[in-house]
């Protein structure tokens, strides 16, 4: 097929070849399995011949084997008879060792170029999903992000995020009177869950500078796509992390780039392994995102194929939308098991050559039940495929590999460094500290004007005479007092408390709150 990607052989002597027609590739799929049944090798194949074709990849390292893209297969004796085996065996007549054009990422800048993104990009729901926060905490972010709005405060780091939430904190009175209650409690909490992010190493995944998508849909000089390999070894341990990026990812892909209608091959396949981590447990309106991405997102030209154990682990209508399917050998020892089993069987076209729950539980290592869209995407009968060798290397490459790699890649110098801009933390110190100097301001000008009433009044003691009317017009900015009238008596009473312990008190709060006011 000259538009296709050999996948492997099918029929009764697997001599049938399965492709994945690229024409439907943005119609999503999915690859299943149990644990050690081969779903890493199908989807290090699938990269191959999507960069191959010219088609960019995503896709994350979890156990990190995947690295051997990068390389060409072994040579070794074992492997090499098997492949070259089962190579001859499909019909696979084109296979070699080859490497593929590879860029190492990793969220925490140790194992690839750092990949960050801002706060901002990242939105408060998939902040609240990163932090498991509750309705009315996720309320609270709502606010400080709609303030951050109007204020003109970019939100870029977690520091930025923390300074907004004290300073809405501090606001709170006045603020509740718009947005609605604000409790000190939840913003603590709030507080917390980013403390504790923070000491996952998530604080190194927001800032700039921010990821280019358009670094991530390179085609090489060659016509091959580039492999985006994403470390995920270590960012396994924060699975709540791992799965808000991807999501995050995949959002920004869908936000961004612009409708192209049915292509005849995608501009970028995104590889979701471990899939139920982004379902578990999460709220409908996260869920409703993503099935939305998943409806919209094929027009813009992404395919995206979900890799997990069981199909059970994709809501429904998420999984009525993965049309290219690799299911390979499911266990099935509980009731539940069983159920997931025969619902699985049940979404494949059927062949009348075999039984399909029964060869899911059946095929071996390397085999699996193969279902690919056809022509007008209509699904494609399901077929047991011995699924073809690869040609990079099977299993990781070394860490030296890793580093030439990663130190050869022009990428380096535009993501090695972060960037830290004027951003929220900073704009809310200097409010801080204009508002502290205008404090002290005023409070000098208390101290100015108290220091002039102590001389007046020294004044009067020493001449011991009342002062005229005519010697006070003379004097600019002297009070004349008559101390033979009823008003002159009250005046001189007047001047007394306010040099007085009150009299400050009173002449503070005026000044204040002209200055709040200001």
């Amino acid at each position: 097929m000259d538009n296709g990607i050999f996948i492997g052989g099918g029929g009764a002597d697997y001599v049938e070849k399965q492709f994945l027609d690229l024409k439907y590739a943005n119609r999503h799929g999915l690859i299943a399995g149990a644990t050690g049944t081969g779903k890493t090798v199908t989807l290090q194949i699938l990269a191959e011949g999507f960069s191959a074709a010219g088609v960019p990849v995503f896709l994350s390292d979890v156990k990190g084997d995947l690295s051997g893209l990068a390389e060409p297969g072994s040579v070794d004796v074992n492997l090499h008879d098997a492949f070259t085996e089962r190579a001859a065996r499909i019909g696979f007549t084109d296979f070699s060792y080859d490497a593929f054009p590879a860029v190492f990422w990793d969220l925490f800048g140790k194992q690839g170029h750092p990949v960050r993104t801002t706060v901002a990009e990242m939105g408060p729901l998939l902040i609240s999903r990163l932090l498991d926060l509750t309705e009315a905490q996720e309320g609270i972010l709502n606010i400080a992000f709609r303030l951050a709005d109007e204020q003109g405060l970019p939100i870029l780091d977690l520091k930025d995020l923390q300074a907004l939430l004290v300073w809405t904190g501090e606001n709170r009175a006045e603020l509740s009177l718009r947005y609605g209650n604000i409790s000190v409690a939840s913003i603590g909490a709030i507080q917390r869950r980013l403390l504790v992010l923070e000491n996952q190493g998530g604080a190194q995944i927001f800032g700039e500078p921010a990821l280019d998508l358009a670094d991530m849909m390179r085609v090489g000089a060659n016509g091959r796509g580039q492999i985006n390999i994403l470390a995920a070894d270590t960012l396994m341990g924060a699975p709540r992390l791992y799965a808000t990026f991807l999501l995050w990812l995949l959002s920004e892909l869908f936000e961004e780039l612009p409708e192209i209608g049915d292509p005849d091959k995608p501009k970028l396949v995104f590889f979701f392994d471990e899939a139920h981590l982004l379902f578990e447990d999460a709220p409908k309106a996260l869920v409703d995102k993503v099935e939305q991405v998943a409806r919209l997102i094929r027009s813009k030209g992404v395919g995206v194929y979900f890799i997990s154990q069981n199909p059970d682990d994709i809501p429904e209508d998420i999984l009525g939308q993965l049309g290219n399917r690799v299911q390979h050998a499911l266990r099935a020892f509980t009731a539940r098991d069983k159920k997931a089993l025969r619902m699985a069987a049940e979404t494949y076209r059927p062949n009348p050559d075999f039984d399909t729950e029964a060869t899911i539980r059946e095929v071996g290592v390397g085999e699996a039940v193969t279902s690919m869209l056809m022509k007008k995407g209509v699904p494609g009968i399901v077929q047991r495929t011995l699924i073809r060798p690869p040609s990079s290397k099977l299993g990781p490459i070394t860490d030296t590999a890793r580093s030439q790699i990663i130190a050869a890649s022009d990428l380096g110098t535009k993501y090695a460094d972060a960037v830290d801009r004027d951003s929220a933390s900073e704009m809310l110190q200097r409010r801080a500290e204009a508002a502290a100097r205008a404090a002290e301001d005023a409070e000098h000008r208390e101290e100015e004007q108290s220091a002039a009433e102590r001389e007046f009044s020294a004044g009067r003691r020493y001449s011991g005479t009342r002062v005229s009317r005519s010697s006070s017009k003379s004097r600019k900015g002297t009070l004349d007092f008559d101390d033979s009238s009823l008003g002159g008596a009250i005046a001189n009473v007047l001047v007394k408390e306010l040099k007085g312990t009150t009299g400050r008190r009173i002449v503070r709060g005026i000044l204040g709150g002209l200055f709040k006011a200001r």
